[in-house]
């Protein structure tokens, strides 16, 4: 997994949300992110969405960590947390009912850009690898604002895609 830190500037992002766990995501019966991607595209939800920036690229978040988990990485990861899938926006002026505003604010980001490999099992590989990180490995402290994924034309075939994750970092 190849990483870089960079600092962004807002982006401004409308799709769905639900709210989820580490311990939910884990147990298929349980987990809440895939029916939430398959709602996205069946429903159509891009059509939806005014202002698109870019339509063929997709961004997954997650925002609203809310844990006393304070293990070995002292993180929030395995606390509850707003999944959110959407797309990115000029303007987030007359959202569409049903939908939802994401601001990815302007901050330092470490980058992982993974190897291409299956969906899901790349998006896995490359959470349980930062998981693992420390401090010193992800450069800085995670902010646990919001940390987001980008599905883009390098995801297309989803079994060699290759996805952005963009992690928080102080």
């Amino acid at each position: 997994m190849k990483k870089e830190t960079l600092h962004l500037q807002e982006k401004k992002l409308i799709g769905i949300t639900t709210r989820t766990s580490y311990q939910n995501e884990i147990n298929p019966t349980t987990a809440k992110i895939s029916p939430c991607v398959a709602r996205f595209f069946q429903e159509q939800i891009p059509s939806k969405i005014p202002n698109l920036k870019n339509p063929s690229v997709i961004f997954s978040a997650f925002t609203d960590y809310d844990s006393d988990y304070k293990g070995e990485c002292a993180g929030d990861y395995k606390g509850e947390y707003t999944y959110f899938i959407g797309q990115e926006v000029t303007s987030i002026e007359a959202i569409p009912e049903g939908l939802h505003p994401l601001i990815i604010p302007p901050q330092i980001y470490v980058k992982f850009t993974t190897d291409p490999a299956p969906i899901p099992q790349v998006i896995i590989n490359a959470w349980q690898k930062i998981w693992k990180m420390s401090v010193d490995d992800l450069g800085g402290e995670r902010t646990y604002k919001v940390d987001f994924e980008i599905h883009d034309e390098r995801a297309r075939d989803p079994q060699q895609a290759i996805i952005d994750l963009y992690i928080g970092i102080m």
